[in-house]
């Protein structure tokens, strides 16, 4: 018998808790001056709440529109220089390709080797983007849900919450309270209003015809267009796009929600392992490339960053990079991974069983 659903004011009042906690812990952070703060300090504390058994949640309809504000917000930032930009980009993405190719082909033997995973779930653990596709690939091939899930979001939090923190320790961004958007002026509502509606009807489309990461990179783009050729000039509200920021670490942090803290102490050091391997591999080509190419560091530092597409957008934004050079690099890295993940996932899936007359060997837990 299933568990009753809780009650539309149940639900409500879990929405409430669960974005105070994060305005709590992304204003905190955010006003230290930490780099990147609002969005990661509400992801830790929203995670530390869930792991604490509170129930974390954000609905998908409003986890659509936080989409849709980042998006108007990321493309506000582009100017008819920075659209010039995007010719040379070639090079660089098909060094990132290259590069999260091998990220994913050696994450998942680490896993399968040091910690006896099956390949499968290794590789859908490892997979450098994609989560939802990797979810669904997950059930559909009776991969272990729970470990892939926690690898993969524990992935997205370190980058998240490490990479800001790391960048300015090196002194390659500069600490600031200031959040990201424009100031609100009643005399520009028109032009407001015609960039979230033109932008937000492009979003809808690319999101009913399941273009990878839709709904965001949908408005990013126009507003980036609008932005960029000069026919708009006012960005979205301070208030609206800090807002925005900090409820999408509500949605990543609510990720633990139901997970038993010891499952994921279980798998910190397969999550951790993993990680590093990839960043080990992603910093020597983002190294060769800034090496080859006159690029700015922390441009290409997230631009190779196999994290989630909203969070490592939104941090370009808030560490004040190029949302255009970013964005197409992870439009790449997601397109490329959405083409092969179910290619290579099913190959593996396709392994001989043994003849009936031959019993199976005994193997432990997770070993392929």
């Amino acid at each position: 018998m299933s568990a009753p659903q809780p009650s539309s004011t149940a639900r409500l009042g879990q929405l409430a808790e669960t974005l105070a906690i994060a305005a709590v812990g992304g204003l905190t952070v955010g006003l230290l001056g930490v780099p990147g703060g609002y969005l990661s300090g509400a992801i830790l504390s929203v995670a530390a709440a869930a792991l604490a058994r509170r129930p974390m949640v954000v609905p998908a309809p409003l986890t659509r529109v936080i989409f849709v504000a980042i998006g108007i917000s990321l493309g506000a930032v582009a100017t008819p220089e920075t659209l010039k930009g995007v010719v040379t980009y070639p090079a660089s993405i098909s060094v990132l390709v290259v590069a999260m190719a091998i990220v994913g082909v050696a994450s998942a033997w680490y896993l399968k080797i040091v910690h006896r995973w099956n390949l499968l779930s290794a590789y859908l653990a490892s997979a450098p983007g994609g989560l939802s596709q990797v979810m669904a690939l997950a059930a559909e091939m009776g991969a272990d849900l729970r470990g892939i899930a926690i690898v993969q979001t524990i992935r997205v939090v370190i980058i998240a919450v490490g990479l800001p923190a790391g960048l300015s320790l090196a002194g390659l961004v500069a600490p600031s309270t200031r959040g990201v958007g424009g100031a609100f002026d009643i005399a520009t509502l028109d032009e407001l209003a015609i960039l979230i509606g033109v932008s937000t009807a492009a979003a809808i489309v690319l999101y009913r015809i399941r273009f990878p990461g839709g709904l965001l990179f949908g408005a990013m783009l126009t507003s980036a267009i609008l932005h960029g050729s000069g026919l708009v000039q006012v960005a979205m509200p301070w208030w609206v796009a800090n807002a925005a920021m900090i409820a999408l670490g509500a949605v990543t942090g609510s990720r633990f929600a139901n997970t038993p803290l010891r499952l994921v102490v279980d798998f910190i050091a397969a999550a951790f392992g993993s990680f590093l391997v990839a960043v080990a591999i992603g910093a020597v080509f983002a190294a060769g490339l800034i090496g080859m190419m006159s690029l700015s560091v922390p441009e290409v530092l997230i631009s190779f960053a196999p994290g989630a597409v909203d969070a490592m957008m939104l941090l370009a934004l808030a560490l004040h990079l190029d949302p255009v050079y970013v964005g197409a690099h992870h439009l790449s890295r997601i397109f490329f991974v959405s083409v092969t993940l179910p290619l290579v996932a099913r190959r593996i899936a396709r392994k001989p069983k043994p003849p009936a007359d031959t019993p199976p060997r005994p193997q432990p837990p997770f070993q392929d």
